[in-house]
């Protein structure tokens, strides 16, 4: 877990804030008929515009992996995660679509958790989801939405100084089971800030070994409840990006980065349209 410095801090709460604001505008064009590769041109303009960088965009989690080739991850219905912006990817009435979206700033910036001993300013990236009804959706469905969405605020709320990185997937997992849904666990939480995927993972669910990770003031973790309507086991597709639920049950995503501070969480990336 890496302890950020105070200026660090500073700019990675810039950073979120700027994010909220572009996902905001974002999710204001997702309509029934609009392509995923419409949404992500959208994105990475705001991006830049803020002068920022995509964060996903070229991300190679292995040397020899296929470069991400979209700005977001742009999953539909039973897509979890990592889901490719392509303009045969259209949103019809009653679909899910989860944005995923990171943002290194400022553009240009030396991407590092070393401080540099260059002139050129040090980089930081934030990290953060959404999913959107597309047009009108049945009940059910708003419910996987509400609840996920509510199961994100609850790992929050255990983001406080001296907390274990175990009760946010505690809390997570205790709220979400009652109502039989799924909760993905191949695909986790983590660390943020100097770079995009840092240590500790930050699992969704409880894991009494990771009691020993003690959340300290200044660090940063991106908190990201992945949950089904059915079960919780995956399929990575062949493009080797997309991310599925096995059983293809719709699944919901929402994720902020947060900042651990003595006097409790400040959620870097909170959107406006959360605060009416």
């Amino acid at each position: 877990m890496f302890i950020k410095k105070k200026d660090d801090i500073a700019k990675i709460l810039k950073t979120g804030k700027l994010m909220g604001e572009v996902l905001d505008e974002v999710g204001k064009i997702v309509k029934p008929g609009i392509s995923a590769w419409e949404v992500d041109q959208k994105a990475e303009a705001l991006i830049r515009e803020v002068g920022g960088e995509p964060a996903f965009k070229g991300y190679k989690a292995h040397p020899n992996d296929t470069p991400f080739p979209s700005t977001i991850c742009a999953s539909v219905n039973e897509e979890v995660v990592h889901g490719i912006a392509t303009k045969e990817k259209i949103l019809k009435d009653g679909d899910i679509f989860s944005i995923d979206v990171g943002m290194w700033y400022p553009s240009g910036g030396i991407k590092t958790r070393h401080r540099s001993v260059h002139t050129k300013e040090r980089a930081v990236v934030v990290d953060t989801a959404i999913t959107l009804a597309v047009g009108t959706v049945n009940t059910k469905t708003k419910q996987l939405l509400d609840r996920t969405r509510e199961a994100l605020e609850l790992g929050i709320q255990q983001c406080m100084q001296g907390n274990s990185i175990a009760s946010i997937g505690k809390a997570i997992e205790s709220y979400i089971e009652p109502f039989g849904y799924g909760v993905i666990r191949d695909l986790v939480g983590h660390g943020t800030g100097y770079q995009l995927h840092e240590e500790p993972a930050v699992p969704n669910y409880y894991d009494k070994n990771l009691e020993q990770w003690i959340l300290e003031p200044n660090a940063v973790i991106a908190i990201e409840p992945m949950i089904t309507l059915g079960d919780y086991h995956i399929d990575v597709a062949e493009d080797g990006w997309s991310i599925s639920t096995l059983d293809h049950s719709l699944s919901a995503h929402f994720e902020h980065t947060i900042v651990i501070t003595k006097d409790g969480p400040i959620v870097a990336t909170r959107r406006m349209s959360e605060r009416v």
